[in-house]
């Protein structure tokens, strides 16, 4: 917030004495944290005419061009000099002082004084500051008022003023419902000038509030120690006053000037802030998770903070160490996941032979589907997992890309021929896809593997997907732990059946896509239909110069349903032969 600009206002507490302005220099000279001093130079026959009942005052409060220019000059040696505009003679004192004068007012008596604002047009102002008072006046009215001052006199700043000489001002009348309000119509800063007796401690409270509130520029009326002025001292206040309201001000500006979190307020929370303190031992590799895998505790423990933890795990970190229960993590306990894309594939199929080397326009069904693959954001690695043996040599080149790793591994135990280059290449989270799913989709990808990291999961897959498209995101702890219990996991190309099947052992995470991800259509290959279906669209990508997407695919397919009712009658064997189901129930049941 800005700092607060002060501004003391001799009006006519002088009496037409020049030595009072003098010994008010002196006095409040000495005060430090006033920024500017304001005087109402004016004459009597310019101002009013002779029948106005302060017309005599006003011929005592006269000074001189030449009284007024030495006054200038010597308060110009403390201050800014801002002069206060009534009439000709306001505007002759203004010129003749110009080069000393910091910036200008019109009080909202003379806004339309059309002949006044003729003769400071006169001028160039485009250096000087000036404070428009709109006291009295409506917002449409401000308006006017705020344009024909800017595109008439064209100041460098303008600033609106609140506050009108009331004696003593009272609260309600105080205008600070004005600042908001002021603040959301024009992009000017605001002053504030109230005329509340100087006893009275809101004398002091008041602008205060009113700078909390938005005002930047305060003005005040002062007086000299001692007996009371003739005019003018309802609301001036005297050297101590003035100084135990700057102070109070200085002190409540300080406020504004600090940081959003303070060290006093930082140490307090670091005190007492419950940190997270895991719940249970957790092995490495896992994702921890701040909703199931931490208690929150006051602790003597150093360690990182909720939010830490929680930053760092959505940018995909995860354990580096393994941690014992009611520990806290350090920052050396987190690192970067490393994350691949494996996709196990094999040339044994029966009900379409060789299917992974067919052809889908002019890429074979694998390379179709690692094509797509390798748009999954946030993956280091793609890597083709097939079997050592020799018939699956073929698909060596089959990999689509250079950079895709080609892999083999045990023909019957899917999880270690994972296992066996995960640990080579020291992964740490896999995404699992099968070759025959030939429109897989980044979107999907995306959303399951930030799910994944947020719920701290072992194991993460849609909850509903087209066939074809529920890739899985797999933890390799929970990959490793399971194949603990299986030397042997001769069902593992089944791999979403040893977590399903164990929920008691792995956190599962069913995700809710958004419904424009998902149909009910078999995007899978297996059968002859698949692959005449595939090919259907393979050539409405390719005759339309498509990029492929989920959502381009699932458009096509909704707008022309005979198509995708080529293979919409094939069911999936793992879903509906009950003695598969019956034998995976049982062969991937951990049982300790």
């Amino acid at each position: 917030m800005k700092d607060m600009y002060h501004i003391i206002e001799i009006a006519n507490v002088h009496a037409g004495k020049e030595e009072y302005v003098y010994d008010l220099f002196k006095e409040f000279s000495t005060l430090k944290g006033i920024n500017g001093i304001k005087f109402q130079p004016f004459k009597y026959d310019k101002i009013a005419l002779e029948d106005f009942s302060w017309y005599e005052v006003y011929k005592e409060l006269y000074f001189t061009p030449e009284k007024w220019k030495a006054m200038i000059d010597q308060a110009s040696k403390h201050w800014d000099i801002w002069i206060d505009t009534f009439d000709d003679y306001s505007f002759e004192i203004a010129r003749d002082n110009f080069d000393k004068v910091y910036g200008f007012k019109f009080q909202a008596s003379t806004l339309y004084n059309k002949n006044l604002v003729k003769l400071f047009s006169q001028l160039d102002l485009s250096s000087k500051k000036m404070i428009l008072n709109i006291s009295g006046l409506e917002m449409e009215q401000i308006k006017e008022v705020v344009t024909n001052f800017r595109e008439t006199l064209r100041p460098q700043e303008i600033i609106l003023q609140i506050g009108f000489q009331s004696y003593p001002t009272q609260l309600i009348d105080s205008g600070l419902v004005k600042i908001q309000a002021i603040q959301k119509a024009f992009p000017y800063e605001i002053s504030f000038a109230d005329h509340i007796a100087p006893d009275d401690e809101d004398a002091t409270w008041l602008p205060v509030m009113a700078y909390v509130a938005g005002a930047t520029y305060i003005e005040k009326h002062i007086c000299l120690s001692g007996e009371k002025p003739k005019y003018d001292f309802y609301s001036s206040m005297n050297k101590d006053q003035y100084g135990r309201f700057l102070e109070v001000a200085r002190k409540y500006a300080e406020t504004f000037e600090q940081p959003f979190v303070n060290a006093n307020e930082a140490k307090y929370l670091s005190g007492s802030i419950q940190i997270p303190v895991t719940k249970h031992p957790m092995r490495k590799g896992k994702v921890p998770s701040l909703e199931s895998d931490f208690d929150f505790k006051r602790s003597n423990q150093e360690g990182l903070r909720a939010h830490e933890i929680e930053k760092q795990v959505n940018s995909f970190y995860l354990l580096a160490n393994d941690k014992n229960e009611k520990e806290t993590i350090q920052a050396t306990d987190l690192k970067k996941a490393h994350i691949a894309t494996i996709i196990a594939c094999r040339l044994k199929s029966t009900r379409l032979p060789k299917k992974a080397v067919l052809k889908i326009g002019d890429l074979s069904a694998t390379e179709l589907c690692v094509k797509h693959c390798l748009n999954f954001e946030n993956v280091d690695h793609t890597i083709l997992a097939t079997s050592t043996s020799e018939e699956d040599d073929e698909l060596r080149n089959h990999t689509y890309s250079k950079d895709v790793i080609f892999h083999k591994g045990d023909p019957l135990d899917v999880i270690k021929r994972y296992l066996d280059i995960i640990d080579k290449m020291q992964i740490d989270v896999i995404v699992r896809v099968t070759a025959d799913m030939q429109y897989v989709s980044n979107d999907i990808t995306k959303i399951l593997l930030k799910s994944h990291f947020e719920k701290g999961a072992d194991f993460t897959r849609a909850a509903e997907a087209a066939v074809g498209t529920g890739i899985e995101i797999i933890s390799t702890s929970a990959l490793r732990y399971a194949k603990s219990f299986f030397p042997e996991a001769n069902y593992s190309e089944y791999m979403s059946w040893y977590f399903v099947n164990n929920p008691e052992h792995f956190k599962l995470n069913f995700v809710d896509l958004p419904k424009e991800l998902v149909r009910n259509y078999r995007l899978t290959l297996d059968h002859q239909e698949d692959l005449e279906l595939f090919q259907k669209i393979d050539e409405h990508f390719r005759t339309h110069q498509l990029e492929y997407s989920i959502q381009e695919l699932f458009k096509f397919l909704d707008e022309n349903p005979e198509i995708a009712k080529i293979n919409a009658h094939i069911g999936l064997t793992y879903k509906t032969d009950q003695s598969l189901i019956d034998k995976l129930n049982e062969v991937t049941k951990i049982r300790i």
